[in-house]
């Protein structure tokens, strides 16, 4: 019965994340026209604050699942940077032509986690350290991106904006929570150690609707909205996330999350940045790739707990 009521709840969370990324991405278009800012910088600012994630995260830490909760911005990064980016370029191709000095953002987003973490710690000390490189990050990757502004959207002035772009949010981050929910009680008959929980089941589940929200954008033809959800949240998750979960109580980071997690987080964002300097458009052939790659990675993750 309970693998019975997970499928049904991955089917509703899959339905709701499709009709919550189309409201989002409308009332996000149509935001971004009346305060006249790039929806570019509109999608770095609002995806990024992943309340559900978040939660998570300090629950976790909270509980005494430090590496659950390191899991749910550690692995909950490797998961955009490959699994959803994959997935929703495989979905749509994502045209993304971003100013270089918004890829060079992107890249070194994740790298004050990896200087502070690397010792197997990320102490209080070290989250007021994230929190400040967080608003130094998402000021000049928003900035980076003002030049992605159209005229065309500008003149787009459609009342009640905000209220789809809330909208369109709520339903998303419902059809999440139905599709984590699920993915929660299909795997709950197997064991699972405490890393491998947090930078996969968890950090995909919490996820789940970030999928929706880019291949929407994308299949709409707006790459720069759809990159912006993936770089926005990496930078939020990097620096904010770990930065007020450590806060909340020091991080032991256990053998395979400082051999394994870590490092691919920070690798995968490299890659992702790297791939948007050289390709400047992500096909289907690089989604398959990528998403190659986030499987590869599991397989590891599952192989260094056993």
């Amino acid at each position: 019965m309970s693998s019975l009521a997970g499928v049904a709840l991955l089917i509703g969370g899959v339905v709701l994340v499709v009709a919550g990324a189309e409201v989002f991405f409308k009332g996000l278009l149509d935001t971004a026209a009346r305060l006249g800012v790039a929806p570019f910088v509109l999608a770095v600012v609002v995806s990024g604050f992943e309340l559900e994630n978040l939660a998570a995260g300090i629950a976790a830490n909270v509980k005494g699942l430090p590496n659950a909760a390191a899991g749910t911005f550690l692995g909950g990064t490797t998961f955009l940077a490959l699994g959803v980016t994959g997935l929703a370029a495989l979905l749509a191709p994502i045209g993304a032509h971003l100013p270089l000095a918004a890829i060079a953002w992107t890249a070194a987003s994740p790298l004050p986690l990896l200087a502070l973490g690397i010792d197997g710690e990320i102490s209080r000390i070290d989250g007021g350290v994230l929190l400040v490189w967080f608003v130094v990050a998402v000021i000049g990757l928003a900035r980076s991106g003002r030049s992605l502004e159209s005229a065309e959207e500008l003149e787009k002035r459609r009342r009640f904006s905000a209220l789809r772009l809330v909208a369109g949010l709520a339903i998303l981050s419902a059809g999440g929570e139905l599709l984590g929910e699920g993915i929660r009680r299909v795997v709950s008959r197997f064991g699972i150690a405490e890393s491998l929980l947090g930078n996969t089941v968890i950090a995909a589940s919490v996820e789940a609707e970030e999928v929706g929200r880019v291949a929407g954008s994308a299949r709409h033809g707006r790459g720069d909205v759809a990159i912006g959800n993936v770089v926005g949240t990496i930078v939020h998750f990097a620096a904010f996330n770990a930065g007020v979960i450590a806060l909340v109580r020091p991080i032991q980071l256990d053998g395979p999350s400082q051999a394994l997690h870590l490092p691919v987080a920070v690798a995968a964002t490299l890659l992702l940045a790297l791939l948007l300097l050289v390709r400047r458009e992500l096909g289907r052939w690089d989604g398959l790739a990528l998403l190659l790659l986030y499987a590869g990675y599991v397989a590891a993750a599952i192989a260094v707990a056993l």
